[in-house]
């Protein structure tokens, strides 16, 4: 039976509503639980898409307002249920936040916060350094990174900064979530609590001369065991200056929000970004990093550190207004790398942004507006391929790969930037179709967001929902996504080769190269979310 592809989370009432049918109909109805016709129209049709193989039409119900619960239908098919009303988007959006509570290293997860969810403290010995185990450090804290148990800097520094840029720019989306954490009600926003989470652990990342270790973890990936079960040995893996830039970068971006709340510990993360900074001063080459022989968690590799060291200057100018720092981001612009990404591996656009939400900048400012057309720029090419896709995501065949759907939620930061700081409203309503594309407007009808809509992933490739006895998944985890190139020898079973790269997925938790999670995954979704609730 055919599927009528939808937003599974919802749609707010004045919002665009489009669903998308992957076969010719003249005509749908939207009808509510009781079947009664809420709305109906005219398909309208699109044509052949090439990244799903489908030939679809589409079924616009944007005059649809009223609150409720409804279904799109047309001919002998059915879309999933779905909520009109204000409050539609409120769940969803609370889980991919709450996540990163579910995402905590070093710490019990207990019943009154993690409801079914609970696991005990784990990884909070110690951890040696790879080359000298006599060294020892704590680093208890912050965020599993993905379906695994490692801890690394540069994704870490990533995933917050695009939580607090999200905070920055649409803190009445954020400001006031109750999240139900054990530091709930402590004076700070819920979600800014959960930030300093990891921002605490990457500060213990950094050495006392200000260099950061690239990574803790163990050797080797553990195995399929709850957090508090994986006992191998931590190391802390050698520095690297993208970390040192990073981390410091993020300290400072840190410093800006964080001095509302709590001065004291806004003075510690600006006295942190400092220190990084001046190792990063004394010493201008690039220190890459590569696993060494006999480990082999996740590498996170750079090929140079251009990019960190720029976001890390700008943030520090935006935080202090120290004109030195501006000179010094100045000087890297003649470098070659893209200054509207949002990372991971390449994160030039958070220096982007920190001179745009520095305060700090004069009207009209050349700087200011050559940054501006780069992000309209991008988020015009963005739209081209939109436009040409029936599901009316922003990706290019390249574009499903490993974590493809972070890509699609970066192009909706970018297009959210676009309307928020460029004046460029008209791509607003491209970035809202990026969520819906994320939520179940896709070649595989399903949301890419666990939990609670009738279709959505259940059977992520993370160790704890695979390992805690519970049949429900735990809610708010984005999934990598449709991948055109899945590994071999794993995948075939569930994606035939020759499957169109939109439909390249499986809801499998074998299946690491479709449907892990990250906390850089969800947190490009977060923003997204935010610019649409705020």
């Amino acid at each position: 039976m055919n599927t009528i592809h939808i937003n599974q989370a919802g749609y707010l009432p004045e919002s665009e509503k489009i669903a998308v049918l992957p076969f010719q109909a003249e005509t749908f109805k939207v009808i509510d639980t009781d079947g009664n016709v809420a709305f109906e129209g005219k398909c309208t049709r699109f044509g052949f898409d090439e990244n799903s193989g489908d030939t679809v039409c589409k079924a616009d119900f944007s005059e649809l307002k009223t609150d409720g619960e409804y279904r799109v239908v047309a001919a002998d098919a059915a879309s999933p249920l779905f909520r009109i009303g204000e409050h539609a988007l409120d769940k969803t959006f609370r889980d991919l936040v709450r996540a990163y509570y579910y995402f905590r290293c070093g710490c019990e997860l207990k019943p009154e916060n993690a409801g079914k969810f609970t696991h005990g403290a784990c990884h909070t010995s110690p951890a040696s350094e790879w080359f000298d185990h006599s060294v020892k450090k704590d680093v208890s804290g912050g965020w599993h990174d993905a379906g695994d148990y490692g801890r690394y800097v540069t994704p870490g520094a990533c995933a917050a900064a695009q939580l607090l840029y999200a905070y920055i720019l649409y803190p009445n989306a954020l400001g006031k979530l109750d999240l139900n954490i054990p530091e709930s009600g402590n004076g700070m926003p819920d979600f800014l609590s959960e930030v300093k989470y990891e921002l605490d652990w990457l500060m213990k990342m950094q050495k006392a001369d200000g260099a950061v270790y690239h990574k803790v973890s163990t050797a080797q990936h553990a195995r399929f065991v709850m957090p508090e079960n994986d006992m191998g040995a931590l190391y802390l893996l050698p520095i690297s200056s993208m970390a040192t830039a990073d981390l410091a970068a993020v300290c400072a971006l840190g410093y800006r929000v964080y001095k509302e709340f709590d001065s004291d510990y806004a003075g510690k993360l600006l006295d942190a970004a400092k220190l990084s900074l001046g190792w990063l001063d004394e010493d201008p080459q690039f220190i890459g990093f590569r696993n060494p022989e006999g480990c082999v968690t996740g590498g996170y590799g750079e090929g140079g550190d251009k990019d960190n060291r720029f976001w890390a200057y700008s943030e520090m100018f935006a935080a202090t207004g120290d004109e030195k720092y501006l000179d010094k981001a100045k000087e890297l612009l003649v470098y070659d790398f893209p200054r509207t990404e949002f990372g991971v591996g390449s994160i030039g656009g958070f220096g982007t942004l920190a001179y745009l939400t520095s305060g700090r900048i004069p009207e009209s400012d050349r700087l200011a507006e050559a940054f501006k057309s780069m992000f309209i720029s991008q988020a015009q090419r963005l739209r081209w391929l939109a436009d040409r896709s029936g599901y009316m995501a922003a990706m290019d065949e390249r574009d499903y790969g490993w974590g493809s759907n972070m890509g699609l939620m970066k192009h909706g930061m970018i297009f959210a930037v676009c309307d928020t700081l460029c004046g460029a409203h008209e791509f607003g309503v491209y970035a809202k179709r990026q969520f819906d594309v994320l939520m179940g407007v896709n070649a595989v009808g399903m949301s890419y967001v666990s939990g609670n809509v009738e279709r959505a992933i259940g059977h992520p490739h993370l160790r704890p929902a695979a390992t805690d006895g519970i049949d429900e998944c735990i809610p708010g985890f984005v999934s990598g996504g449709a991948n055109r190139r899945p590994v071999e020898g794993i995948a075939e079973k569930y994606i035939p080769k020759g499957t169109p790269p939109m439909k390249s997925f499986a809801d499998v938790q074998d299946l690491y190269s479709v449907n892990e999670v990250t906390i850089y995954w969800n947190s490009p979704a977060v923003f997204v979310a935010a610019y649409l609730m705020n």
